[in-house]
């Protein structure tokens, strides 16, 4: 590379690493993903920082645990007081773009669940005071994403960047609910658009009986996955030519629930070709035998964001459509590298691939994510080719972790960090003997009738994870039991392995606490 390196990182979400042709999988048919890691590396252990959406992101962006950037979970934003590693890029004089999902900021609109509730007999603390933070981010500058509210495109309502992106084209929610500046796109395209959309719009002949399915009437060429593309072509046909390097985001909104593949990647995958994960139907956590009984009771709705259980016909079904959704996506990847390729940039453009989490995916008999760390949730695909140096299909066998992404991009682009980040650069560091995992909840759910709070470590061999106010934690082997299936933490010859994993732990979270912000004086 003669200049600085371009930057081209794909994100999808909520996509497993056993999704992809090129992490093992022989059904899925991803050729487009499975060639950028022919010819670049993937990471074989790569882990989020938190499985649910916005906190992953946040961490993603910030290079910091959510625990120390506050978006503890979903419905809490990014804090704009909050560095990026975009915003840095853009200081260095870079072109930031991003198309497709952002999720930095909510965008449902409906009102939290866990919030201040004043108690009797004392005094409740002005509106002012009820947080630890007084600046909590709420308030206008952090409703921008608000579903509800998209009436026309955000950077018509933004004055300059948006978390660093001095570009931004941005979808909200997911499937054919998708809505944001994609919304308005399509609307344009098609005035009708919203009688197309939708379950109570959903063509007949489903020949599908799954929770969160249908078949949309959303043709191809207007569904989510096919503009963001069709925008990321466009933003790049702009960047050819100059002397600017670049940054751009792809973010792909699908193949998260609801289950909604447009056109021919509906019926692409035979629900009867499918194979149930080792683990379904197995397991014996208190959360997993609730979920089943609200299975068998038909108590438990299945149509929001909380996990449920799933007969196996169920299983087989959504594994379908998600087949169909993750090769949708690989489609418009290739779309997208070839035109690349044609505006003579493949060769100065660094291309990156990961997810923001995974997804049950029928493992032990569950679909969608929270509360419970198994492999499916915590880990996810990353993939890095760069021209300048191909590995040639090279596997990274070190834990990673997405913290570990921006300082990676920052490195690649010769750009110091910021004080305070903590993950690492993935091509010039050892990787560590652990990787924390964090989650918070904000709300009840089958299994769980209180807020959870839980910290998982992950080591070469083992998986270990400690909630808060419950008399149950989880042990695997992961080299024997790499399916998650015998809990060991209460086994008595695995004590000296406790023993020996929260050690690790403590080091690993004490390594983590904060850094920022760097003193004034030395007091």
């Amino acid at each position: 590379m003669s200049r600085r390196p371009n930057f081209l990182f794909i994100i999808t979400d909520q996509h497993r690493a056993d999704h992809l042709g090129c992490y093992g999988n022989d059904v899925v048919q991803t050729p487009n993903i499975d060639r950028i890691a022919a010819k670049g590396r993937r990471w074989e252990r790569f882990y989020v920082a938190n499985p649910i959406c916005m906190p992953n992101r946040a961490s993603i962006m910030t290079g910091r645990m959510c625990s120390v950037h506050g978006a503890r979970h979903n419905g809490i934003p990014l804090s704009q007081d909050h560095t990026t590693f975009v915003e840095l890029l853009r200081d260095a004089g870079y072109s930031t773009g991003l198309i497709g999902k952002s999720h930095l900021q909510c965008f449902t609109g409906l009102p939290a669940t866990n919030k201040f509730r004043p108690k009797d007999g004392l005094q409740a603390p002005g509106p002012m005071l009820r947080d630890a933070l007084k600046n909590n981010r709420h308030g206008p500058e952090y409703d921008q994403e608000l579903a509800p509210r998209w009436t026309s495109p955000l950077s018509s309502r933004i004055d300059g960047h948006y978390y660093g992106f001095e570009h931004f084209e941005i979808a909200a929610d997911h499937a054919d609910r998708a809505c944001g500046d994609y919304l308005l796109w399509a609307r344009d395209q098609q005035p009708d658009f919203d009688r197309l959309a939708g379950p109570e719009n959903a063509l007949p002949d489903n020949r599908v009986s799954a929770p969160q399915a249908w078949r949309t009437a959303v043709p191809e060429d207007l569904y989510s996955t096919s503009w963001v593309a069709e925008r990321s072509q466009a933003w790049l046909a702009e960047r050819a030519g100059t002397d600017q390097p670049f940054f751009l985001q792809m973010s792909f909104p699908d193949p998260h629930h609801p289950f909604t593949p447009p056109g021919r990647y509906w019926g692409m995958y035979d629900p009867t070709d499918i194979e149930l994960p080792a683990s379904f139907g197995q397991g014996d956590l208190p959360p997993i035998k609730a979920m089943r009984e609200a299975l068998r009771d038909g108590t438990d709705p299945r149509d929001t964001q909380n996990p449920f259980a799933v007969t196996e016909d169920e299983a087989r079904c959504i594994i379908a459509l998600t087949y169909g959704m993750i090769t949708m996506i690989d489609d418009a990847i290739g779309r997208v590298l070839r035109r690349l390729d044609d505006l003579g940039l493949a060769e100065d453009t660094v291309v990156i691939f990961t997810s923001d989490h995974g997804d049950y995916m029928g493992d032990h008999g569950l679909m969608l994510k929270l509360l419970l760390h198994y492999q499916g949730i915590i880990r996810v695909p990353f993939i890095w080719l760069d021209p300048a140096t191909p590995a040639s299909g090279g596997v990274d066998p070190g834990l990673a972790s997405s913290i570990d992404i921006s300082s990676t991009i920052l490195g690649r682009a010769g750009i110091q960090p910021f004080n305070g980040i903590q993950g690492r650069d993935l091509l010039t560091t050892e990787p560590p003997e652990a990787v924390i995992v964090e989650e918070d909840s904000q709300r009840t759910m089958t299994g769980f009738d209180r807020l959870q709070r839980v910290r998982t470590v992950v080591t070469d061999r083992y998986r270990m994870s400690l909630r808060e106010g419950e008399d149950w934690n989880e042990l695997y082997d992961l080299s024997s039991d790499p399916h998650e299936t015998t809990n060991l933490y209460d086994d008595p010859s695995a004590r000296a392995t406790r023993h020996d994993l929260s050690e690790v732990m403590l080091k690993r979270l004490i390594e983590l606490q904060d850094r920022s912000p760097l003193p004034s004086y030395r007091a």
